[in-house]
C-alpha cells in the first residue's frame, strides 16, 4: 500500500483528520525547504503539499502567487523541488509528498528528456502523487497513466459547484485523494456528501483556511484539511530559524483543534501506535 492510502487508512481507524501543509518549495528561502518539512512532519502535518514554483500561477492565491515569484528569483525550479524532496527523503521514509504545480513545467521538463522522464524522476525522488492545478480531468488521462506507471497518485481539485458530470470524470481519473476547492466556508456535509455518491477516495477541503477552528469546523465534513495561504504567509519577513518556528506553532495549534473531536480510545482496544 502506498504512503498516501496508509496516512489516509492510519488516520482513519484512529477517528483523526488527516493534516495536509501546502508550502511553495524555496519560500521563505531557497535552501530552507527540506528544513521546513521536517518541522511541519514533527508539529503534526500528515501529509506536505509541495508547490513547484511558476511564473504565471494564475489559480492560486496571492500569497502563494508571492512566495512562488521570490522562490523563481531565488532559482528554484522543477529539478530543485525533486532534489529537495530527496533530501527529505534521506531522514524521512514515511510522511506522504505531493507536488503542486501547474502542466506547463512538466510539460517542459519531459520535453527536455523524454516523454515520462516527469514522473519517473518524481517516484525515484520520493514523491507520492502530484496534483496539476491546472489540469482539466479529460486532459489529465496521458499523465495520469504515467504516473500510475511509476506509482503515483494523480490527485486532481474539484470546485464545491462542479457540476455531476464535471465530478464524475473527476472520480474516473483521480486517485489518492480528492482536492475539494471551496470559495466559502461549508455548511453541513452536503458537498463532501455529493462528491462521495461518485469517488471512493478520501475527500479533502481546500479553502482559505486563516484560524484553527475554522480548520476543525471545515474537517467535520471532510477526511482531511489543507493549509496553504495562511501557512505561507506565517513564514513571510522572517529569518529562518524564524520563519520555522512559526510554520511549528501554526501546525501545532490546527493539530490541536483537529485531535479535540478524536474519540477516546476505549479501555478493551489495543493502544494505538505512535504516529511516526
Amino acid at each position: 500500500m502506498h504512503r498516501l492510502a496508509l496516512t489516509f487508512e492510519r488516520l482513519s481507524e484512529q477517528g483523526r483528520k488527516v493534516l495536509i501543509a501546502h508550502v511553495v518549495a524555496g519560500y521563505p528561502y531557497a535552501d530552507i525547504t527540506p528544513a521546513l518539512m521536517h518541522v511541519l512532519v514533527e508539529a503534526g502535518a500528515d501529509v506536505i503539499e509541495l508547490g513547484v514554483p511558476f511564473s504565471d500561477p494564475s489559480a492560486e492565491d496571492t500569497a502563494v502567487q508571492a512566495a512562488g515569484e521570490q522562490a523563481l528569483r531565488s532559482g528554484v525550479g522543477l529539478l530543485q523541488v525533486l532534489d529537495q524532496v530527496r533530501q527529505f527523503r534521506e531522514a524521512d521514509g514515511a510522511t506522504p509528498v505531493v507536488l503542486r504545480a501547474y502542466a506547463n513545467p512538466i510539460e517542459r521538463y519531459d520535453q527536455l528528456r523524454q516523454s515520462g522522464a516527469f514522473a519517473e524522476n518524481a517516484a525515484s525522488a520520493g514523491v507520492d502523487g502530484v496534483l496539476v492545478v491546472d489540469c482539466p480531468p479529460e486532459a489529465a488521462d496521458g499523465l495520469a497513466a504515467q504516473l500510475r506507471h511509476c506509482g503515483l497518485d494523480m490527485i486532481l481539485r474539484l470546485a464545491s459547484s462542479a457540476t455531476e458530470r464535471h465530478v464524475r470524470a473527476v472520480a474516473e481519473r483521480a486517485s489518492g485523494y480528492l482536492c475539494c476547492l471551496c470559495v466559502k466556508a461549508l455548511t453541513g456535509d452536503q458537498t463532501p456528501a455529493r462528491i462521495r455518491r461518485h469517488v471512493r477516495i478520501p475527500v479533502g477541503i481546500d479553502f482559505s483556511i486563516r484560524d484553527a477552528q475554522t480548520a476543525r469546523d471545515i474537517a467535520q465534513s471532510a477526511d482531511a484539511v489543507v493549509i496553504g495561504a495562511w501557512l505561507i504567509e506565517s513564514l513571510a519577513d522572517k529569518s529562518a530559524a524564524e520563519a520555522l518556528a512559526a510554520a511549528s506553532d501554526l501546525i501545532r495549534s490546527i493539530r490541536r483543534q483537529l485531535d479535540m473531536d478524536t474519540p477516546e480510545p476505549s479501555p478493551t482496544t489495543q493502544p494505538q501506535r505512535n504516529r511516526r
